[in-house]
């Protein structure tokens, strides 16, 4: 029998599931495609404990395919739990980011001076209170210049450089565990919290990697690639969570 190899997209949902693996008894916010089929793939392999939503106000006892109706209820989770669970760090979010420096801090409110920005963005929404209460990475579905970039416009999740500087209460909870994108998988395990390149998903070069961020990258030698999906993870990604294939859209073939 011919094996089929794993797309981009799917390495890039495996490397989102991974942020969650042994996570426990916490909930998991994705926002984005990818991020969501890989919590339901976490919650089905080797998370089995991690609390998913509905996105409203129901914790779901199944694992529907995205874009799906849950069919079994397990909780009631009103937006006031909902930031109980925020203050008390049993939440991992998934962020978006328009922009990223090397520090981590999030930027998705606003290009340009933020007296009089050039575009405007979703807002600073609950970035800093995400950052500095509960564990927060992020998905990038384009690694380039534009998100990846020397200083953000303006800090909406707070970074690693920032949150020392406010000091103790501020770097008790904040953790910026991993960052996923198109090309790899990036983190903050340096001395000085700056990004590292963690991880290269198969057919992507440090050299593409490098070229696509703008700033210095910490680059370990050798870098690994970002592990296979098993055959189990393949069929739950394309049978059961993904059947419909939203992953291609937000990471083309």
């Amino acid at each position: 029998m011919t094996t089929v190899k794993a797309t981009r997209a799917e390495y890039c949902v495996l490397a989102c599931a991974e942020v969650w693996r042994d996570a426990g008894e916490v909930l998991a916010s994705p926002m984005g495609t990818v991020p969501s089929i890989g919590a339901r793939l976490a919650r089905l392999t080797f998370s089995p404990d991690l609390l998913l939503t509905d996105g409203e106000a129901l914790l779901m006892a199944d694992v529907p395919a995205v874009g799906s109706r849950s069919e079994v209820t397990e909780g009631w989770l009103p937006y006031r739990q909902h930031l109980a669970l925020v203050a008390t760090g049993r939440r991992h979010v998934m962020m978006g980011a328009s922009q990223l420096d090397r520090y981590g801090n999030q930027n998705i409110s606003c290009i340009g001076d933020w007296a009089r920005p050039k575009r405007q963005l979703l807002g600073v929404r609950g970035a800093p209170v995400n950052t500095l209460n509960n564990p927060t990475s992020y998905w990038v579905p384009r690694h380039s210049r534009r998100v990846f970039v020397e200083r953000v416009d303006m800090v909406s999740g707070v970074g690693y450089d920032r949150a020392a500087a406010a000091g103790p209460t501020a770097t008790r909870y904040h953790r910026i565990p991993e960052v996923v994108t198109d090309l790899g998988v990036l983190d903050f395990e340096t001395p000085d919290r700056t990004m590292r390149l963690r991880s290269l998903h198969p057919g992507v070069t440090v050299e593409q990697v490098r070229e696509a961020t703008g700033f210095p990258l910490d680059v370990p030698a050798p870098v690994p690639y970002t592990r296979e999906p098993t055959a189990t993870e393949l069929r739950l990604i394309r049978e059961v969570i993904d059947p419909d294939g939203l992953r291609d859209r937000e990471v083309p073939a």
